[in-house]
C-alpha cells in the first residue's frame, strides 16, 4: 500500500471518520483530528512505519496535513 494511504488509514482510524482529506487540508482545522489525539496518532505512525517520533516534536504544525505526515516520516526513514 502507499505511504499516503497507509497514512490516510491511520487517520481515518484516530478520527473514527470515512473521511478523504486534500494532501493539504488541515485535519486540525476541518476537525478530522484535535490536538488530544496527536499522541495517538503519533504512536499509529510510529508503529505503521517502524520509525520512533521524539517527544520534542509532538507539535500540530508538524502533522497537520497528510502531505505533511508523510514528508515528516520521508525524513525518519
Amino acid at each position: 500500500m502507499e505511504r499516503r494511504a497507509r497514512i490516510l488509514e491511520i487517520v481515518r482510524s484516530i478520527s473514527k471518520q470515512d473521511v478523504n482529506p486534500a494532501p493539504d487540508q488541515s485535519l486540525f482545522e476541518s476537525g478530522i483530528v484535535d490536538s488530544f489525539a496527536l499522541p495517538e496518532l503519533v504512536g499509529a505512525l510510529e508503529r505503521e512505519f517502524s520509525i520512533s517520533i521524539p517527544d520534542s516534536d509532538l507539535m500540530p504544525r508538524k502533522f497537520e496535513t497528510l502531505e505533511r505526515i508523510e514528508s515528516y516520516i520521508q525524513g525518519r526513514l
